[in-house]
């Protein structure tokens, strides 16, 4: 059935200029687009509305909407969505963002947001897709036409609570895996504050710090697409390449953008302080791609720098302190230039106590990483098991 047979109503929200700052639970707040691109509805990504303008309450977020996003640079967060089970006051919708309110009669909220996940739904919303410029977008009108399973409400809600079972198993495992990297982090600041030795600065322990490719109308990718990785893909101490972009590449941007193992990105700028300059190591499955301007790419001489050592340093505490101190902002976008790297502190530690310190991470990490590998193997079932359930294939066991 036509998913506009079960709707009351689908609209867009409202985006005025707001504060960086994220609002206090007394004042109103205006929705970013990355509280609704991750799948899961995320209330604190939110930016503060000033105190002179006026709120429209009409856009105020309820408990009860499914939320999708309409436009974006990367084609994969084009029409992600989530429902809303439980919002704080005064969050407002903004203008990149649908909401869509189910007839409550025919439609369960959270169904609609299982659904809107479904390969066969995905696949409609990517036929309907436009792009200029780098935007993706989707209309009213698209998503009122996409066609979903005709099920009773009872079914809906099955599908509901065997998919709730499976985000319960995972959330247990997610909390598991963090409180592991938290304590695992904490062992490596310990090393590396425990390390009695002279400092110098990075621009004295690195080969080269190059910023990467300035994209623009001209980088669309056409006969030469190649994958480069942008600020998001840089997490702290790892590589999420789950959404590869791609730009169109030229015969001179391989000698000189193209990543190799052992290379370490530096984000540029951020947002939020304590995510200035974080660092991840480019390792085998990244060799091969391009890297965007916004990232910094550093190399080391092995012989006197490992580079995870290296990773570890720069998102330590004491160059996390080091950006902070030294960075500003007006524009509520934290910024790091070539010169701030090249002095950031840098201890001259023995290469083997270097190869020791990395080794503790490393084996801690695998730790992290069998248990990210559990959660990715869950997700895959999950999404088999509802697949199975929406096209009728299996029905949910009551027994």
């Amino acid at each position: 059935m036509a998913l506009k047979d079960v709707l009351r109503k689908v609209e867009t929200g409202w985006s005025p200029v707001c504060d960086s700052a994220r609002p206090a639970m007394d004042e109103w707040g205006v929705l970013k687009l990355s509280a609704v691109t991750s799948g899961k509805f995320v209330a604190s990504e939110a930016k503060r509305l000033p105190s002179e303008v006026l709120p429209r309450n009409a856009f105020e977020v309820r408990p009860g909407d499914v939320l999708m996003s309409r436009a974006n640079g990367v084609k994969a967060l084009v029409g992600v969505a989530c429902p809303v089970k439980q919002v704080r006051p005064r969050l407002l919708l903004p203008d990149l963002v649908f909401r869509l309110v189910a007839d409550p009669d025919v439609l369960d909220p959270e169904f609609l947001g299982i659904v809107l996940t479904s390969t066969a739904v995905r696949r409609q919303i990517e036929a309907a897709m436009r792009g200029t410029s780098g935007q993706y977008k989707v209309s009213q009108a698209d998503v009122r036409a996409l066609e979903i399973p005709r099920l009773p409400l009872p079914e809906q809600r099955d599908i509901v609570a065997a998919h709730e079972a499976f985000e319960r198993r995972i959330g247990d495992l997610e909390r598991v895996a963090q409180k592991r990297s938290t304590l695992l982090s904490a062992a490596v600041s310990a090393l590396l504050r425990g390390q009695d030795s002279p400092g110098t600065t990075l621009e004295t322990m690195m080969m080269s710090c190059e910023p990467g490719i300035t994209l623009g109308t001209h980088r669309a990718p056409q006969k030469r697409a190649t994958g480069y990785l942008r600020v998001a893909n840089v997490r702290m101490g790892w590589i999420d390449t789950s959404d590869v972009a791609a730009l169109e590449s030229t015969s001179n941007d391989r000698p000189r953008y193209e990543l190799v193992a052992g290379d370490v990105l530096v984000v540029e700028g951020h947002a939020n302080p304590e995510q200035i300059g974080r660092a991840a190591l480019v390792g085998p499955a990244e060799e091969g791609l391009l890297y965007q301007n916004h990232l910094f790419r550093l190399r080391f001489d092995r012989d006197e720098v490992v580079p995870e050592f290296a990773m570890l340093w720069l998102n330590s505490e004491a160059v996390r302190s080091y950006w902070i101190s030294r960075c500003a902002t007006s524009s509520g976008l934290y910024t790091i230039n070539s010169k701030l790297l090249a002095d950031a502190p840098f201890p001259v530690v023995h290469i083997e106590e270097q190869r020791k310190i990395v080794e503790t991470w490393r084996t801690g990490i695998r730790a992290v990483d069998s248990l990210r590998g559990q959660i990715a193997k869950l997700r895959t079932i999950q999404q088999g098991v509802v697949e199975d359930l929406l096209s009728g294939r299996t029905r949910v066991n009551r027994t």
